[in-house]
């Protein structure tokens, strides 16, 4: 069997051993009864931090360099481990490449307190020490990329690199996309947020899945069927998760919040000593090109690469560009 899929697995306690002395140690992964990431050569696991977290590790393209930094790929808001499916093959050529589901999305059950960006970015960290071990390459998408800057603050020995795709950010003064803003507006509003986020989270999964696509692809025909097909599939599976809608709107709260500091928040962008690759398409409607290029001014040490006509997902909807401006810049920061 090959090394990425050698699980093991922690001795638990024995039973009626006396509960003083040390934690004991959690018990490593097993592997997940839903495997949406196959097709993709991946493969699910649970790990238990602060309950189960569901994660996917894409099979090896080739022997892995020594010391090279794993990559943590972090999803956005509403999104899950099957928004990495298109790049993770390639990029796990060399080096471990594993997308987790945040507290609250996709296979990763949530409540209100651990959906927060706040909570989640605690996750991240915990889930790069425990699982993949440190420093690690985050590769984290609009909300993912908030944490992902979040975590590099916060624990900056724990990151070795950031790749930032349309991060959420602060944005310009300039006339909003109301259709986009609107929705936003209304999760902030005690009532009316509830009201959303329920409305939202007991759409039909076709209907969830297409209304996705339109709000974040610039072209919604470049959707790959077979990743939609597992999105419809997955969404499906999360009817019935309890906390849904209260999990989306504490992340969505959470994230205004965050981006609202935004001296704060442009401070941290500003004090990243990492590799930092920032992409960002100029059809993005959520976070406005406008917006990163302010990002990557505030850092002249960002590498940055606008994609011409897509949208605020480019790993979807432009993969091969996305995995190949990622490999550049891998091959020139960590060999």
């Amino acid at each position: 069997m090959v090394s990425w899929m050698v699980v093991r697995m922690a001795d638990g306690p024995r039973r009626g051993a006396p509960v003083t002395g040390p934690e004991p140690v959690p018990a490593g992964p097993s592997l997940a009864p839903d495997q949406f990431a196959a097709p993709w050569g991946a493969r699910g696991y649970l790990t238990p931090l602060d309950g189960p977290v569901h994660w996917i590790e894409f099979g090896p393209g080739g022997p892995e360099a020594p010391g090279a930094p794993p990559v943590v790929f972090v999803h956005g808001l509403g999104g899950s481990h099957l928004n990495w499916c298109q790049i993770g093959p390639r990029l796990a050529a060399g080096r471990r490449a594993v997308a987790l589901d945040l507290h609250g999305f996709g296979l990763t059950p949530g409540s209100r307190r651990q959906a927060t960006v706040q909570a989640n970015t605690r996750l991240v960290d915990r889930f790069s020490r425990e699982v993949t071990g440190t420093p690690v390459i985050l590769v984290g998408n609009s909300m993912g990329g908030l944490i992902s800057v979040l975590q590099t603050a916060a624990a900056p020995a724990a990151v070795a690199g950031l790749v930032l795709i349309d991060p959420a950010l602060p944005v310009p003064m300039q006339k909003p996309d109301w259709s986009v803003t609107g929705q936003f507006l209304l999760f902030a509003l005690p009532g009316l947020g509830e009201l959303v986020a329920r409305t939202l989270s007991h759409r039909a999964p076709e209907v969830a899945v297409r209304q996705q696509i339109e709000l974040c692809f610039a072209d919604p025909s470049r959707a790959d069927p077979a990743v939609v097909a597992a999105a419809i599939a997955l969404a499906r599976r999360r009817q019935d998760t309890p906390s849904r809608d209260q999990s989306l709107l504490a992340a969505a709260r959470s994230l205004l919040r965050v981006i609202g500091r935004s001296r704060r928040y442009w401070a941290m962008m500003a004090g990243i000593g990492v590799p930092v690759l920032l992409i960002g398409g100029d059809a993005d409607r959520l976070v406005p090109v406008a917006s990163m290029r302010r990002a990557a001014a505030r850092n002249p040490r960002f590498q940055t690469t606008i994609l011409a006509g897509v949208g605020h997902t480019p790993q979807l909807e432009v993969p091969e560009a996305v995995a190949d401006a990622i490999q550049d810049w891998l091959g020139r920061h960590f060999g």
